[in-house]
């Protein structure tokens, strides 16, 4: 279990959590400060105090309090409420061996802090540096290799020219055979840079990276366990004076004791691991297709014939190189499904469990105005039977209602789990008749789409259209219908579907579209009419296609 490993792509996350720590830890300072100054008045303000500090019910806060140091924190709360009479010694102590202490360590704290993640944005600029490289090398390829193939077609030229004389074509040859070398030499200059690149970035991704991770969460490891030693600290000081709320303290170094910063760890991964894997190598891109021609072998008729299609050269990367990459933020959809598989099947089943809490409550009231109710029959001196029929039905109101959301969640929680088809197939049947019948409609889709990278043109669209004959009009409406297929995509990165609701594609596969990108970042996809699911927005590169209609047949794996 290390953030290095499994959390390499969470600078962000974990950056706000180490910095969440640190105000968890001055705000335990600030309590111990506010509970000395306390302790010198009355009983009533270390209540009080007890209760500023509780969190919030239903709020953000109240989810952080699932970590073992935080619930030790709420716990000591809790006790604080049976404190009461306290005096001066308990305040010098708690001044001495926690107050300073924790103040002291806090600003350690911060420094090593700011240190790690340095470092972290450190190695960030060294591999974007590294990649600008690349870059420029490729084009500088580029360049010379257009070059070194207008200088051949000069020459040709010239050398098919009856009125040049011999001087001026054996100058034209020699700069075509300049441009040639230079161009040779760009490409191993390309070659070098690529591989020092993708050097770098397999150190960088599995080496310094990792590193540095590993340092942030052992001091994130410290300092959970400072907290936990200074809330032992915070009952010893008691126990040694007031030894009649000695129970109350075993129960604050029995919460103390119960922080584990192996699993707090844990939880910080469960919380924002994504799933993903690193990305892989860059691809070298062989710009030398036009040079094959050599001086001798050349002609005016070949040069004319080849000048005719250039080779497209695109110096946009589809790799991705720093996954640091801060997500949007505002409130997401009710189903949760801008969040990932894993994610999202969290966030369900926690709704169903509070929905079925609620319905709980509501069972619970009813319940008691029945009885309530039957005492009022039996004994109608106490009160009127009558009275409380408003309140029984707009009880039983609640209870449909708070039914009916835990119906349409466990449909979403379902769907995630694989218990059910992945959405209502009768609309989707009705959507693919309409599609056929309005085949405009798709088309502007196709028209709006651009690929992952920006880069998408009609051009595109058209070279990897695949066109699949129309199947007849199944009679059989018992039979399940597959969704219509509305596109092709190639997968730009190797993905392992691990979660449920996603699928495994490999590096360069062609594979059917058959959900667009609903602004969650996923993508629904079909190998064959038994594989299909998700795949990150990012992996592949889509063509819409309204034509697409076939699920049946396989498409083949290709390489650039």
């Amino acid at each position: 279990m290390s953030w290095g490993t499994e959390l390499w792509d969470q600078f962000d996350n974990l950056e706000k959590h180490t910095q969440w720590g640190i105000d968890v830890l001055e705000k335990y300072i600030k309590f111990v400060k506010e509970r000395t100054e306390i302790e010198l008045s009355y009983a009533k303000q270390l209540r009080n105090l007890s209760k500023k500090y509780q969190p919030k019910k239903n709020s953000k806060e109240e989810e952080e309090y699932r970590y073992t140091s935080t619930r030790a924190f709420l716990a000591t709360l809790n006790e604080m409420n049976d404190y009461a009479g306290q005096h001066e010694v308990i305040s010098e102590n708690m001044t001495s061996l926690i107050t300073a202490e924790l103040t002291r360590y806090v600003q350690e704290l911060k420094q090593e802090r700011k240190s790690h993640f340095h470092d972290g944005r450190k190695a960030q600029q060294h591999i974007e540096t590294c990649w600008k490289q690349l870059e420029a090398s490729k084009r500088r390829f580029e360049r010379d290799c257009k070059e070194a193939d207008r200088a051949q077609q000069y020459f040709e030229k010239m050398d098919a020219d009856i009125n040049v004389t011999k001087a001026d074509v054996e100058k034209a040859r020699q700069q075509a055979q300049l441009r040639h070398q230079m161009a040779e030499d760009s490409k191993a200059e390309y070659s070098s840079t690529l591989q020092k690149f993708n050097s770098e970035q397999h150190e960088h991704y599995y080496t310094h990276i990792p590193n540095i991770f590993q340092k942030i969460q052992e001091m994130e490891e410290r300092r959970i366990v400072r907290i936990g030693e200074s809330m032992k600290t915070f009952a010893e000081v008691d126990r040694q004076v007031i030894p009649i709320i000695g129970k109350c303290l075993d129960e604050i170094t029995k919460a103390a004791e119960s922080v584990d910063h192996k699993n707090d760890s844990q939880m910080v991964i469960e919380a924002f691991k994504s799933g993903f894997e690193p990305p892989g190598d860059v691809d070298f891109e062989d710009f030398t297709q036009p040079m094959k021609r050599t001086v001798s072998e050349s002609s005016l008729s070949n040069s004319r014939g080849d000048g005719k299609s250039e080779p497209k050269f695109s110096s946009k990367s589809k790799g991705k190189l720093w996954p640091f990459i801060k997500k949007n933020k505002g409130a997401g959809p009710e189903d949760f499904s801008n969040l990932p598989p894993e994610q999202r099947r969290k966030k369900l089943q926690q709704k169903v469990d509070e929905l079925n809490r609620d319905i709980q409550k509501e069972m619970d009231s009813r319940d008691a105005l029945t009885k309530m109710k039957d005492v009022y029959i039996k004994n109608p001196q106490m009160g009127d039977a009558a009275s409380v029929d408003h309140r029984l039905a707009e009880l039983g109101q609640n209870i449909e209602k708070l039914r009916l959301e835990v119906q349409k969640f466990e449909g979403w929680l379902a769907e995630v789990e694989g218990r059910l088809p992945a959405r209502t197939e009768q609309p989707r049947r009705q959507s693919g008749v309409y599609e056929a019948q309005n085949p405009s409609g798709v088309n502007s889709c196709a028209q709006d789409r651009e690929s992952p990278d920006g880069s998408y043109t009609e051009e595109q669209s058209q070279e990897t259209e695949m066109k699949v004959p129309a199947t007849d009009f199944d009679d059989e409406f018992d039979d399940e219908e597959p969704l219509p297929t509305i596109g092709t995509c190639k997968a730009l990165y190797t993905f392992e579907g691990q979660n449920e609701g996603t699928i495994s594609v490999a590096e360069g596969e062609m594979l059917y579209v058959i959900e667009e990108d609903k602004g969650d970042g996923w993508t629904r996809i079909r190998r064959n009419e038994d594989e299909e699911g998700y795949v990150p927005t990012s992996y592949v590169e889509v063509y819409l296609d309204k034509n697409a209609k076939d699920v049946h047949k396989p498409l083949q794996k290709i390489s650039e």
